[in-house]
């Protein structure tokens, strides 16, 4: 048998032992209409390959894939290409810490290799299924596995973006990393023709390709803070700083990271920085944690929490 014939019948094999859980000898040469003597030559083929092929001897005896060190590739057939396709693609946007991350990259590879006759079988099955989900903003599977394989291959990508005041720009840039917020996914990149770091939302691009241009990656600041830093700060009128008597754990559990950016302060306290567009709303945000507090900036924001405290004073007088 030619090389091709072989490989053809080892991947035949694997795809037995991974479908159930035992095979016996004679099962598995039926199943490839070979003799029991070539099944156990391709076995150890796969173990060669690092397939953990386990063998027991006697009656009720058969061959068994086990777990071994390391994932080796796996076969799937087109129901399971396509299960996993569109699981991957509902994680991505998940909730659960760190699944929607390891889904995209998944998905990335998954899509790579798909076939276009199943990616169509995806799309499908994805665009007809709605999902319960929190109060977020909607992200085009697509973008994400655009811009996660322009991550990974260090390329340029190019889109148009939507301002907050509604105008599109065409954008070139040079991806770095996603971040995913309770809400919002974010991409950081170097923007070209700015010549400086950016966060872009992904549900305010249009068009969004990835270029044939291959960059070397520059060093750059830490992705998540980054995002964190530009999402509490940039978007507002009013930006806080506030001192808080308390572990920046305890804080950290009532801010979520895109809504404030927590910092130890020494002695006791923490400090939050927090962005708003309305002053009354901030003050009535920063005494509902609870703590001790010492508003640092800005000025107006000390004057919003005495008229807040000018309320609360007159609507206590009249129980």
């Amino acid at each position: 048998m030619t090389v091709e014939g072989t490989t053809e019948r080892v991947l035949r094999l694997l795809a037995l032992l991974q479908r159930r859980s035992s095979w016996t000898a004679a099962e598995l040469a039926a199943e490839l209409a070979v003799t029991d003597r070539s099944v156990r030559r391709d076995v150890e083929r796969l173990r060669a390959l690092g397939y953990p092929v386990h063998a027991a001897a006697g009656v009720g005896g058969g061959y068994r894939l086990g777990a071994g060190t390391r994932l080796p590739p796996l076969l799937l057939d087109d129901e399971e290409a396509i299960a996993t396709a569109v699981s991957l693609r509902m994680a991505s946007g998940g909730t659960v810490t760190g699944a929607g991350e390891a889904a995209l990259r998944a998905l990335a590879k998954l899509d790579q290799v798909m076939p276009p006759r199943l990616r169509e079988e995806v799309r499908a099955v994805h665009g007809a299924t709605d999902t319960l989900v929190g109060p977020g903003v909607e992200v085009d599977a697509e973008v994400l596995v655009t811009l996660a394989r322009a991550c990974r291959d260090a390329v340029r990508v190019r889109f148009r973006y939507a301002g907050r005041g509604g105008a599109e720009r065409e954008r070139l840039v040079e991806p770095v990393r996603m971040v995913a917020t309770a809400r919002r996914w974010y991409l950081m990149a170097w923007d070209v023709d700015r010549g400086d770091w950016r966060t872009f939302r992904l549900d305010r691009m249009r068009g969004t390709e990835a270029t044939t241009w291959h960059f070397r990656p520059r060093e750059h600041p830490d992705p998540v803070a980054y995002v964190q830093r530009a999402v509490t700060g940039a978007p507002y009128r009013h930006l806080a700083r506030v001192r808080l008597r308390a572990d920046p754990g305890q804080v950290r559990e009532l801010v979520p990271p895109q809504v404030g950016r927590v910092e130890d302060d020494g002695g006791g306290w923490c400090l939050l920085v927090t962005g708003g567009d309305d002053l009354d709303w901030l003050a009535v945000h920063v005494s509902r944690l609870g703590f001790d507090a010492e508003i640092l900036d800005p000025p107006e924001l000390r004057e919003a929490a005495a008229r807040l405290a000018r309320r609360l004073a007159r609507m206590s007088e009249t129980l």
